[in-house]
């Protein structure tokens, strides 16, 4: 099967983090301009989390064929440094990614006005009660759980077609708990691209949280690719003994 032009792959993972930044984080202001201010409700936060949810899964099997459907600088980190992809490719991803982020927060103000600023623009941040520690280990966990998710929802042993169903359920669990503390951005380009649209159009962007954001999601999402390759060397390496492990199962390593 021929494989899309690099070109092809920036332009998708452009248009799906753009997709998931309108649709996922434009839940949030979408929200509170039809029901008030936050705090959230959990079901308000439920419906939150369903949006990000069903864009991650909807691109997953839009573009997860052009691309691998990255979406996340975190996530083509963590590819990079466990040797699923060339280092070569990882700037150019990570600037469709922003470039789309930025794309996506752009089109939230298109859609609902200025109003969507005034009340936040669902820029990640972590305020009252929340210090940069609790934060950063917040971000860490989430992500760290999200790449988890991705690296075995794409292994080839996995059951095959439900990669994008398991990686948006993975996504909509994940922000239920951590929400409360920092908006669960577990995204560098979600992280990035509401604040820079938001400093656009006036808003309140607290850039001093952004190194704790960036640095956890990073941290956490490599964590996660390193410990997930040396799962998959030790079960590699151990004898197909028990009559439960089917050969096909036994086999492969990411896709």
């Amino acid at each position: 099967m021929e494989e899309n032009t690099y070109p092809q792959k920036l332009l998708a993972e452009m248009l799906g983090t753009a997709v998931l930044v309108f649709i996922g984080v434009g839940s949030v202001p979408a929200t509170l301009i039809v029901a008030g201010d936050a705090p959230f409700t959990m079901a308000q936060l439920g419906m939150i989390s369903l949006a990000f949810a069903t864009a991650v899964i909807a691109m997953v099997y839009a573009i997860g064929h052009i691309s691998g459907c990255h979406i996340n600088p975190a996530i083509t980190l963590a590819l990079a440094a466990t040797k699923k992809m060339p280092w070569r490719d990882v700037p150019g991803y990570i600037a469709a990614q922003v470039a789309g982020a930025v794309l996506g927060a752009l089109a939230i103000v298109g859609v609902l006005g200025k109003e969507a600023v005034d009340v936040g623009l669902g820029i990640a941040a972590y305020g009252t009660g929340v210090g940069a520690g609790q934060a950063f280990f917040a971000e860490a966990v989430g992500t760290f759980l999200l790449a988890f998710i991705v690296f075995g929802a794409i292994d080839r042993r996995a059951p095959g077609g439900f990669a994008g169903l398991a990686i948006g359920l993975g996504v909509f669990a994940i922000i239920i708990p951590v929400a409360p503390a920092t908006a669960a951005s577990i995204n560098p380009a979600r992280t990035l691209g509401p604040m820079i649209t938001g400093e656009l159009f006036g808003g309140t962007v607290h850039w001093d949280q952004l190194p704790v954001y960036l640095a956890a999601e990073v941290i956490g999402a490599v964590v996660a690719g390193l410990l997930y390759v040396a799962l998959n060397k030790a079960i590699a390496a151990t004898p197909a003994q028990s009559p439960a492990v089917e050969p096909a199962t036994a086999e492969g390593a990411l896709s």
